[in-house]
């Protein structure tokens, strides 16, 4: 049982980073795309404050950096699981598709679907960025040399 369980903890963890990092736009796009089933807010979306801790150099005293602003969201499905969706910035309905999803990749006949329709277009899209800004920055790269003088 413990393996299932930290099974089901990773692909949420895993989840919830590419879905943290998606567009509100597309991450709504996709979930319109599939045939979602009911469920009801446990906790109505909601935008509040934490605060960001920091350390000097890493490993330095902890120390309180200043607040950010996060939305949150938790949901429950109909068959019962819950999910939880927080989002840094004021955007309250994509914390709310954040819960969905996280509840969607708990259940045994929707998670996979989530995987292969949602999580991993947005994975995709993700990478592509990146390995573009990357190509973009490589581009600039300088190469700089010492010659080494003849004297001596």
């Amino acid at each position: 049982m413990a393996s299932l369980d930290d099974g089901i903890k990773g692909r949420r963890k895993t989840a919830m980073a590419v879905l943290a990092h998606a567009a509100t736009a597309e991450l709504a796009k996709l979930l319109d795309r599939l045939d979602l089933p009911s469920c009801e807010d446990l906790r109505e979306p909601e935008n509040g404050l934490v605060m960001v801790r920091g350390r000097i150099g890493g490993d330095g005293a902890a120390f309180n950096l200043g607040e950010a602003t996060v939305s949150r969201a938790a949901v429950r499905l109909s068959s019962g699981e819950i999910g939880f969706g927080y989002v840094l910035g004021r955007d309250k309905a994509k914390a709310r598709m954040i819960a969905l999803c996280d509840a969607l990749i708990q259940t045994r006949d929707r998670s996979g679907m989530i995987e292969t329709q949602v999580i991993t277009p947005l994975r995709e899209a993700m990478m592509a960025v990146r390995a573009q800004r990357a190509a973009e920055a490589a581009a600039t790269r300088v190469d700089f040399y010492t010659m080494v003088r003849g004297e001596g």
